[in-house]
C-alpha cells in the first residue's frame, strides 16, 4: 500500500455504520487524497467501553517519543512484526482501532518511467476498514491522537499492483479486532480471496501524485494503460 488513500463520508454516516459516538466535534472533512500526518477518521473502543469515532492524525507516534516529527514514518505498522515490534507492540495489544476508507491509491510504472496510479475500492460503493492502532502523545500542546495502518502482503489481483496492501477488516472482523482479548494469530489473518473479489483497480489520473489536490476527480476512472511493475513509492 502507498500513503495515499481517500476517507469522504461524514461523521453522521461513519458514526452509524460503526455504531459508534461521533466524537469529531465536526472537524472531519472528505478528503480524496489522504497523505501522511493529515487528520483521519478513526473507530476506537472508549476508556469508557463504547465505540468511538475520533479524528486522530495519521503516523503513529509512541508515547515514548520525545517529538511528533518522525510520525510520517510511522503511518504502517508490518502485520509480520507488529506484535512484537518495540514501536507498535503496546499498541497493537491494547489498542487498535479500524481506519475507515473508501479506498486507497497505489502507482505502478509504466514503459519509459511513467507511473500509472490506480485506485482500489469496492465495486458496491461499501466502506472499507483498514487495521489499525492508536496511541496518544502528550506534547507541549495537549494531547495528541495517532494512529498507524497494518498492512500486509497483497493477495490475487492485488499484487499486480504492489507487494503490499492494508489489512482489510470485512464487517464480520470488526468486533474481534477491537476486542482487547484477540489473539494475535487470529486477528492478523488476511481476508477471504472471495471477499476481496469484491473490489475494483481503477486506473486514475496522474493529479493524486500531488497531495495538493483533493477532489472526486482524483478517483475518477481513465484510459489504462498496460501494468509492467510496481513503483517503488509506497511508505508501506
Amino acid at each position: 500500500m502507498c500513503g495515499r488513500y481517500a476517507t469522504t463520508r461524514s461523521s453522521g454516516d461513519l458514526s452509524g455504520l460503526f455504531d459508534s459516538a461521533d466524537e469529531t466535534d465536526g472537524r472531519l472533512v472528505a478528503d480524496h487524497n489522504v497523505a501522511p500526518t493529515d487528520p483521519v477518521p478513526l473507530v476506537r473502543v472508549s476508556p469508557e467501553g463504547h465505540r468511538a469515532l475520533s479524528l486522530g492524525r495519521w503516523g503513529l507516534v509512541p508515547p515514548w517519543s520525545r517529538s511528533p516529527a518522525g510520525a510520517a514514518r510511522m503511518i504502517n505498522a508490518r502485520a509480520e512484526t507488529v506484535a512484537t515490534s518495540r514501536a507498535y507492540a503496546r499498541a497493537f495489544a491494547r489498542r487498535r482501532c479500524l481506519v475507515p476508507a473508501d479506498g486507497w491509491y497505489e502507482w505502478v510504472r509504466q514503459p519509459g518511467g511513467r507511473k500509472q496510479p490506480y485506485y482500489m475500492t469496492p465495486l458496491d460503493g461499501s466502506v472499507l476498514a483498514f487495521a489499525g492502532i492508536w496511541s496518544v502523545w502528550d506534547g507541549p500542546g495537549g494531547p495528541l491522537l495517532t494512529c498507524g495502518v497494518v498492512t500486509t502482503d497483497a493477495l490475487g489481483e492485488l499484487a499486480e499492483v504492489h507487494d503490499r496492501m492494508p489489512l482489510l477488516l470485512p464487517p464480520d472482523r470488526w468486533a474481534s479486532w477491537l476486542d482487547a482479548a484477540g489473539a494475535a494469530a487470529e486477528l492478523l489473518a488476511p481476508p477471504p480471496l472471495g471477499w476481496l473479489a469484491g473490489l475494483e483497480i481503477r486506473p486514475v489520473g496522474p493529479a493524486v501524485g500531488d497531495v495538493r489536490n483533493d477532489g472526486p476527480e482524483l478517483t475518477a476512472r481513465v484510459s489504462p494503460t498496460p501494468r509492467v511493475e510496481p513503483a517503488d513509492l509506497t511508505l508501506f
